[in-house]
C-alpha cells in the first residue's frame, strides 16, 4: 500500500520525544466524563450533552468550558466550585474502569527503552491527572506532565504543547503528538508537532474534514506500532 505523503511522513519521522494527550488518547474514558457532565446538568435540569456540544468543548478547559454551558460569565469560584463537583463525579464513576488504550503501555515501554522522552499535555486538573495515570498504571511512565491551567491559553491554542516541549528540553519540531480531538490537533499542529489523531472519540472522517486535519488517524496504538517505520518495532 501507498500512503499519501504526509501519512508516510509521520510514520518514518523519528521523534526526540513523543506527547500523549490524556483524557480519550491514553485512556477511552470519555464515556466517564459524558455521564459525569450530564449528571452534572440533570442537577440544573438541563439535557444531556449532544454530539455537536462534545466536539466544541471536547479538550478545552473547564473555565472555557462552564461559561459555555451556561451561556455567560462566570466567576472563579462558581468555575472552581462546578469543576470540583463535575470532576469528583468522573473520579468516583471511572474508580476501577479505566483502562490504558491497546498499545499505549507498550509504545510508552519502547520508547524509554530507546531514550525518547516522554510527556502528557492536557486540559485535566491536577486531581484528574494523577487519578487517571495511577487507574490505567502509567502514573510512573511519563517524563512530564503539561496541564492546561499552567499555560495562558488553553487548546486549540498550541500553550500547553509547547509547555510539554519545554519541559522535556526538546524543539516542538522534534515532537510526535497524538490526540483525540480536533481541537487537540489544532493546538499540536500550532505548536509545530506532527500529530497523529487517535479515533477512540471522534471517526475518522470528522478528522479528515478537520482544519487542520491530523497528519494520521488510527484506531489505538497497536494500529500505529504496526505501521510505524522508523524502527521502534523490537
Amino acid at each position: 500500500m501507498t500512503l499519501p505523503i504526509d501519512q508516510a511522513a509521520v510514520l518514518t519521522f523519528r521523534p526526540r520525544a513523543v506527547v500523549f494527550d490524556l483524557d480519550g488518547t491514553l485512556v477511552d474514558n470519555m464515556a466517564w466524563h459524558t455521564r459525569a457532565f450530564d449528571a452534572f446538568l440533570a442537577r440544573r435540569g438541563r439535557d444531556p450533552l449532544s454530539i455537536a456540544w462534545r466536539r466544541r468543548i471536547d479538550g478545552k478547559r473547564n473555565r472555557e468550558i462552564f461559561p459555555m454551558l451556561f451561556d455567560r460569565l462566570l466567576t472563579d469560584d462558581e468555575i472552581g466550585a462546578f469543576e470540583d463537583e463535575k470532576e469528583g463525579m468522573y473520579r468516583t464513576l471511572s474508580r476501577g474502569e479505566l483502562r490504558a488504550l491497546p498499545g499505549a503501555a507498550a509504545l510508552i515501554d519502547r520508547l524509554r527503552e530507546v531514550g525518547i522522552r516522554v510527556a502528557v499535555a492536557t486540559s485535566a486538573p491536577a486531581p484528574n491527572v494523577e487519578h487517571t495515570l495511577r487507574e490505567i498504571d502509567l502514573a510512573g511512565r511519563i517524563d512530564s506532565i503539561a496541564r492546561g491551567d499552567q499555560v495562558p491559553h488553553g487548546k486549540p491554542a498550541p500553550d500547553v504543547f509547547l509547555r510539554a516541549a519545554t519541559l522535556l528540553g526538546v524543539p516542538p519540531s522534534a515532537c510526535l503528538a497524538f490526540e483525540d480531538a480536533p481541537i487537540g490537533v489544532a493546538a499540536a499542529k500550532a505548536a509545530g508537532m506532527q500529530c497523529i489523531a487517535i479515533t477512540s472519540t471522534f471517526t475518522p472522517d470528522v478528522f479528515a474534514a478537520s482544519d487542520p486535519p491530523p497528519d494520521w488517524s488510527c484506531p489505538d496504538f497497536d494500529a500505529y506500532l504496526a505501521e510505524e517505520a522508523w524502527g521502534l518495532r523490537a
